[in-house]
């Protein structure tokens, strides 16, 4: 589940990460024995070509888990959901632009 977890991290912030080199720092090994797994399954080897464009940029590094206990705190202990305070709002909620408020532009003034 981590390896999935990285490679959609680095899928969404391609456009920050492209050309920077950067560190990822975990406590699962099966992260940074990833790119070295010998012959991988499916899943692996998929998660493997995903992340072969990052390869020289990025650096997987182990940190034990009783020493990266920030990272527990976001992915362990759950959000409190109460109707002052919810974890999830759903899009009907969020609020969005009208599209009468727009500008109307002509196909011509794009070019």
């Amino acid at each position: 589940m981590e390896c999935l977890c990285l490679v959609w991290v680095l899928e969404k912030l391609n456009y920050f990460l492209e050309g920077c080199d950067f560190e990822v720092i975990t406590d699962c090994t099966a992260v940074k024995s990833l790119l070295n797994m010998k012959t991988p399954n499916r899943h692996f080897l998929r998660w493997q070509i995903a992340i072969q464009e990052y390869r020289g940029n990025m650096t997987i590094v182990h940190k034990d888990g009783n020493i990266n206990q920030n990272a527990d705190g976001l992915s362990i202990w759950p959000l409190p959901n109460n109707t002052n305070n919810p974890a999830y709002v759903p899009e009907e909620a969020s609020p969005q632009i009208p599209i009468e408020g727009l500008p109307y532009m002509e196909p011509m003034q794009f070019k």
